[in-house]
């Protein structure tokens, strides 16, 4: 470890900066589903309609994901904790006047808002846990926390979103991160560690920028237009076929950049590489369980929006179970090599033991053992995937790699929702087509088959998971170069999985 370093062995305050990177990494993620229970309440306040509803979601999905990449690497440039505090009091606003908006158009652009200081905030979120901890047991537990929490915050915002709608009204969704952004605040002033930049300073890779951030606006735009407007429309296929084009250009522009925006060799590593696209499938696999669990247990058996929430306790216990046992003992004892695969093959089991729920089904003996094996599957996926993503990168880079986890993860979850949701709306309808006349008992078990169909699918998704991350992921002792995705050949994190 350099000299330069923002932490030390002794340096005890740096579990403080894990409370307060984990708080703001939980604000961002839960905001992506708290908003989901408020919807309702919001639509008959403000009086939009069905097609404008979709809006207050893909406001912030289409900000959030479009411009990670670009806020992981201003915080490489400007310095993590001053992208840090900007992040939060950025994002603060933005809640604010999303919870204070009257009308239907001030909300949409308030979700812009969180989204786009959210962009800036995630990634500098995890380089900071990257460039803090970097002795490789203390990095494992630090990770542990951290993967917990990204994957189990969509699972809190439901808990915190009925619960906040039902008791308050939906505003409080909104201002709820006031108060949380206003408590990290005051620790990121006290514990998150000014680092000081040695040598020049790079320049911002403006056309790389522009080429990545289109792309991925084109990405998530596409999916989210697949929903409500079908796969054979034009601005479906034309924002995805454009998306590509972009995508090809950026990556051609990378090889010839002089201060690339993501040095290519950081995303080529095998490792790395299969550590994004096993959070990717997991974002993808995760996305529709909130989705068609939350129609279930509400349209289906009934639950109340607080209920919903509270099922989905179970599920984050084995998750945060899951996250500090893989990370403790079997991350450096086997490495993602083997925790991976194994975390995707449970998601497999889970999903498809999902497909067995119907009508009848009770909570305690048929939804919760599914949920919490799920539950135990994201937790063994997540942080072993996220510690790896983000290893032996130049921490010079660790704001963009990192910036890399969460565009996997939304991306993922754009793919995800978009496809289960159109595959789930065909197997309804061709249900409802062979079984006329449609009464009340057809029509629920038309819901139900197509939760099921979504449930397979999405079993598919982990299986693929599982092939992928066993045949890319090194073997034990095969660990990361420390030299790779580390240009300038500043001091890299020290490798967790060689151990």
């Amino acid at each position: 470890m350099s000299s330069s370093s923002p932490a030390t062995a002794t340096d005890s305050r740096r579990w403080l900066t894990l409370v307060v990177v984990g708080l703001a990494q939980l604000m961002v993620v839960l905001d992506g589903t708290v908003v989901n229970i408020a919807l309702p309440s919001a639509q008959a306040d403000l009086g939009f309609t069905d097609g404008q509803r979709q809006w207050i979601i893909t406001a912030y999905s289409l900000a959030f994901g479009s411009l990670l990449l670009l806020g992981g690497r201003l915080s490489d440039l400007l310095g993590r904790r001053r992208t840090f505090i900007i992040g939060l009091i950025g994002f603060a606003v933005a809640s604010a006047l999303g919870g204070a908006a009257g009308t239907f158009e001030l909300l949409v652009a308030a979700r812009a808002l969180q989204g786009a200081f959210g962009a800036l905030l995630a990634p500098t979120a995890l380089a900071v846990l990257t460039t803090t901890f970097t002795i490789p047991k203390e990095r494992a537990r630090a990770f542990g926390v951290f993967g917990a929490i990204a994957g189990a915050g969509g699972a809190v915002g439901l808990i915190l979103g009925g619960v906040l709608t039902e008791a308050l009204n939906w505003r409080w969704n909104l201002y709820i991160n006031v108060f949380i952004a206003a408590v990290a605040l005051v620790g990121a002033l006290l514990y998150v560690p000014l680092m000081h930049r040695t040598g020049p300073r790079p320049k911002l890779d403006v056309p790389g920028t522009i080429l990545v951030s289109g792309a991925l606006f084109g990405l998530v735009f596409g999916f989210s237009n697949a929903e409500t407007d079908g796969w054979d429309s034009p601005m479906t296929w034309g924002m995805l076929a454009g998306a590509v084009i972009l995508l090809v250009a950026f990556v051609l522009w990378q090889l010839r950049a002089k201060h690339p925006l993501l040095p290519l060799s950081i995303v080529l590593d095998r490792n790395r590489g299969a550590a994004y696209l096993s959070v990717m499938i997991a974002g993808a696999g995760m996305f529709g369980i909130f989705l068609f669990v939350t129609y279930y247990l509400q349209l289906t058996l009934g639950y109340s929006p607080i209920q919903t929430g509270l099922s989905f306790l179970p599920m984050i216990g084995m998750l945060v179970l899951a996250a500090q046992l893989g990370t403790n003992i079997f991350v450096p004892r086997f490495g993602p090599k083997v925790l991976v695969p194994t975390g995707m093959a449970l998601g497999v089991i889970g999903m498809i033991w999902l497909t067995f729920l119907d009508a009848s089904s009770v909570y305690v003996s048929n939804v919760m053992p599914p949920l919490m094996v799920i539950g135990f599957a994201m937790g063994t996926i997540m942080p072993a995937s996220m510690q790896t993503a983000t290893l032996g990168v130049d921490r010079h880079f660790a704001g963009v790699a990192s910036a890399m986890v969460n565009t996997s993860q939304q991306v993922g979850g754009s793919i995800g929702t978009s496809l289960l949701n159109t595959l789930a709306a065909t197997a309804m309808a061709d249900y409802l087509a062979a079984h006329i006349p449609v009464t009340e008992a057809v029509a629920t078990d038309a819901a139900i088959a197509s939760y099921s169909t979504a449930y397979w699918w999405g079993a598919g998704f982990f299986a693929v998971g599982a092939i992928i991350s066993a045949l890319l992921f090194r073997r034990r002792g095969h660990g990361l170069s420390l030299s790779h995705g580390a240009p300038s050949g500043k001091t890299v994190a020290e490798p967790v999985i060689a151990h």
